[in-house]
């Protein structure tokens, strides 16, 4: 499968996390939408290291390059675990004491 497929999917879901982080209200949305354009990374970083991993086992049959990508989309992962409960404990209290998850109730709570 061509490389441009990737990119016009990646591009596709990236400009739909944009916009939902831009044009929602919802604190959860908008959390979703982050963790889209996180794997729209993701999956461009995977895409890529298939490249370069196939154009080096063209060369050399036991070769490792390439595989950088793919471990570098694992500890993304693995931090964007931890992103989503945190981020989630953090929507949780806000709804315990706002009862609402609407990001634009917080510029109430400066004061």
């Amino acid at each position: 499968m061509p490389i441009q497929y990737y990119i016009y999917l990646a591009l596709s879901l990236f400009s739909i996390g944009v916009v939902g982080v831009l044009t929602r209200r919802n604190a959860i949305i908008i959390f979703m939408c982050i963790e889209l354009m996180l794997n729209a990374t993701n999956l461009l970083l995977v895409a890529f290291s298939k490249m370069h991993h196939a154009i080096a086992l063209a060369s050399n049959a036991a070769t490792q390059v390439g595989i950088e990508g793919q471990l570098f989309v694992f500890f993304i992962m693995v931090v964007a675990a931890a992103e989503v409960s945190v981020g989630l404990a953090i929507i949780v209290m806000m709804y315990r004491n706002t009862h609402s998850v609407d990001i634009n109730f917080l510029n109430r709570l400066k004061n």
